[in-house]
């Protein structure tokens, strides 16, 4: 599979993949197909953009018709699908996009592998899905208890892909992601938000109490998992994918206070958002047995996020004085509780 559709590849995942998988195969042909909604961002490709490899489309995976002609023109011999709206926040306030790109969006790309025999779609999901896990880890095959519009879109999506394989054969294999971290990913998520306010020395919201858990996953790590299952991935099935690195809140926003030498006086505790899930956990036995697992020791990969953003102001600023300022400004007032996933 060397034609590769990737979808939301202007994205934090997508574009690390697409500089994953041009690195590590020569004869890989990338097309990056992108909505370029606020977080879908050309500058995260801009050191591919010269590469004879790599190809851009601007488009919606709800148009149809676009999705088709590009499979048809690139003989697409693969996609990847990281398009979706991912920020819980946003899905509390604007629930009918994130049901129209997460759900719909996926019934069109599957419906275009289906029509042109497409070799394969890997369609990336999120732990999220299985909803708040007071104790234990979650497996593949749990009954899925999405909290949050957001959840629930993605939850959609993935039973979308169920169904099309089980009703028409189509070749589909979901991941299911924990956190993911690392260079590339909008200042609106909890690291790049707090190490961006921190070395501004502007105060980090944390919500509630702060002990919510979340396991932490190097975005590297998370494309090489999604590579490895595109290529070896049964068709039909699921795959967890975590960092094994288990922190509440509060732990890892003093982590990144320590790493910049920061007070912890920059911590501002807000009122927590609705239907906040208290612990996500994911069980990776399964893609573990296929000989994955993650590469990246937390606090160095953590480490090394925070020079990223340290050492790319020029990448971030215009971000956050931008749709991102203005928006959390509308919806928050002067709360700015922002960040959290």
């Amino acid at each position: 599979m060397d034609r590769l559709l990737i979808t939301g590849g202007a994205g934090f995942i997508g574009s690390n993949f697409v500089h994953f998988v041009l690195g590590k195969y020569p004869e890989c042909r990338t097309v990056v197909y992108d909505k370029l909604t606020y977080a879908g961002n050309l500058d995260n490709l801009r050191d591919v953009a010269d590469d004879p490899r790599y190809s851009f489309v601007h488009g919606d995976i709800c148009d149809a018709d676009l999705v088709r002609q590009v499979v048809r023109e690139y003989k697409i011999e693969a996609i990847v699908n990281f398009a979706a709206e991912t920020h819980v926040d946003r899905s509390i306030f604007e629930p009918g996009s994130f049901i129209q790109t997460d759900v719909y969006g996926t019934h069109v790309l599957l419906e275009t592998v289906r029509e042109f025999d497409v070799e394969r779609m890997l369609h990336v999901s999120t732990d999220e899905v299985y909803g708040s896990i007071p104790e234990g880890s979650s497996v593949e095959t749990d009954v899925l208890l999405p909290n949050s519009p957001y959840s629930a879109s993605k939850a959609g999506g993935d039973l979308m892909c169920r169904a099309y394989h089980v009703t028409y054969g189509v070749p589909v294999v979901v991941t299911r992601g924990s956190n993911n971290y690392g260079p590339l990913q909008y200042p609106e998520k909890v690291i790049p938000l707090f190490i961006t306010n921190a070395l501004d020395d502007e105060p980090l919201p944390l919500y509630g109490d702060g002990l919510n858990v979340r396991d932490w996953l190097y975005v590297l790590d998370h494309c090489e998992a999604i590579d490895l299952m595109l290529r070896q991935g049964e068709d039909g099935e699921v795959y967890n994918v975590g960092g094994d690195h288990e922190l509440t809140n509060l732990e890892l926003t003093e982590g990144i206070l320590d790493i910049l030498g920061k007070p912890r006086e920059l911590i501002k505790y807000v009122e927590d958002r609705p239907g906040h899930d208290r612990r996500y956990s994911l069980d990776c036995s399964k893609i573990r047995e296929v000989g994955w697992y993650p590469r990246h020791r937390f606090d160095e990969a953590l480490e090394g996020t925070v020079r990223w953003y340290a050492d790319n102001r020029w990448w971030w600023e215009k971000l956050k004085a931008g749709d991102y300022k203005s928006y959390y400004q509308r919806q928050y007032g002067t709360r700015q509780a922002l960040g959290h996933s």
